[in-house]
């Protein structure tokens, strides 16, 4: 029997996460010490989300299709409970983001509109764009990554193969498995990957054009913290009756910082559902929530579109009612539902947000272009928040259902 290598064994022996705080620290160094460099050193950066984010479409697929398959009759999936949570965490985020910016106005240096694109017209717009999604061609949704389309394509053939014979159905699990070793191979990468990214994106743009923006930036980070330490582990702890920082902190650690360097919540589904394996959640439950998450499930985005909405507001000197802020909390939130059926996510909703203001749509398209310049931390927070959030919600669901998941050594050690 050949003996591993020491350095494999090394590495095997060594955390995943351990593994990617060293690759941040060495991307630091490189950015740092070697500019050129680390600018080289995007590729693996680049690769490595390129990876993720071509995996990623047909693992939901074929997941969402094997678990709806083998789905025995009478056996619960928490989908229901589930959606309420999103719901809920949305609309208390973007609650959270009208308080901040109440009590810590920010005014915008407004820029020259330099993005090239186009906000929707209204809400309708946007729920029409959600609609089309559903009834996408299944291999344009593959192609584009439209997981809307791709979880209704995948319950849809479910549910038609779970009449199919045994041979059938163990040839839908067998693919499913295959996917999913294919994606721990990837997700093994992630420490090269964060280290391209963290390498390039410093040694590339820096943080200089942030410091005019950093009272914008807190509002908008701090909020986002206010929700991921607060308001989440409040909403666990009522479903789960147990101390919710360890799951927490888990959720955060495993997931929130995959998701931060790689700002894509669609390359981080396969960390999601790595990290749903690990905590032993049901496959039937996690398989649909974390996909049907990295599209509905969005607090990161109501917040920035509240937060730069009445900083725009408060720049032009309009005063705002809390009437009429609580209707922004309830628009951010139906506008961040459909943020990923919009191109360029939830800057874009900006705009449709000001008009509840009367803000016209040349100066709510100059708050967009500030949002482009704050971006490199802005959407890092963002993705992290609402990804960690899936895994969070999915887990708290399964274990106020099942607590037998309550033992897992994750939830019942203290902090």
């Amino acid at each position: 029997m050949t003996q591993q290598h020491p350095l494999l064994r090394l590495i095997n022996r060594t955390s995943l996460v351990s593994q990617i705080l060293i690759g941040l620290i060495v991307g630091i160094v490189l950015a740092l010490l070697a500019p050129e460099w680390a600018k080289s050193a995007g590729l693996l950066g680049n690769l490595f989300v390129g990876a993720l984010k071509a995996v990623a479409p047909i693992l939901v697929f074929v997941l969402v299709t094997a678990s709806i398959t083998g789905h025995k009759q009478g056996q619960k999936t928490n989908i229901r409970p589930l959606l309420g949570l999103y719901l809920f965490g949305t609309f208390a985020a973007a609650l959270v983001a009208v308080l901040a910016s109440f009590m810590f106005p920010s005014n915008l240096h407004l820029v020259a509109n330099t993005a090239d694109v186009t906000p929707p017209g209204g809400i309708t717009e946007v729920l029409q764009t959600l609609l089309f999604n559903v009834v996408s061609n299944p291999v344009k949704a593959l192609m584009e990554a439209n997981y809307i389309g791709i979880l209704a394509w995948a319950i849809a053939l479910g549910i038609v193969l779970r009449h199919a014979s045994d041979s059938t159905k163990a040839l839908v699990s067998d693919l499913s498995d295959g996917v999913s070793t294919i994606v721990k191979a990837v997700i093994r990468c992630a420490p090269l990957g964060i280290l391209g990214l963290v390498a390039s994106t410093l040694a590339e743009t820096g943080f200089d054009a942030l410091f005019g923006y950093a009272h914008l930036l807190m509002v908008l980070i701090g909020s986002m913290l206010f929700i991921a330490l607060v308001v989440n582990p409040l909403i666990v702890f009522w479903k789960i009756k147990r101390n919710p920082y360890p799951l927490v902190f888990t959720c955060l650690k495993e997931s929130g910082v995959t998701a931060f360097f790689t700002r894509s919540s669609a390359a981080n589904i396969p960390v999601n559902m790595a990290l749903c394996e690990k905590l032993k959640l049901p496959k039937d439950t996690y398989a649909v929530s974390i996909p049907l998450g990295a599209t509905i499930n969005m607090a990161g985005a109501a917040i920035t579109i509240t937060v730069l909405s009445l900083a725009a507001a408060h720049t032009l000197g309009l005063q705002i009612d809390l009437g009429t802020a609580v209707l922004l909390s309830v628009v951010a939130t139906i506008s961040a539902c459909g943020a990923s059926g919009v191109a360029g996510g939830s800057l874009l909703l900006i705009p449709l947000a000001c008009s509840l203001f009367g803000i016209s749509n040349d100066v709510a398209m100059q708050v967009v272009a500030v949002g482009f310049i704050i971006g490199v931390l802005q959407d890092s927070a963002e993705t992290a928040l609402n990804s960690s959030t899936d895994v969070l919600f999915t887990a708290a669901a399964c274990m106020a259902e099942d607590e037998a998941l309550l033992d897992h050594p994750v939830v019942s050690r203290n902090v």
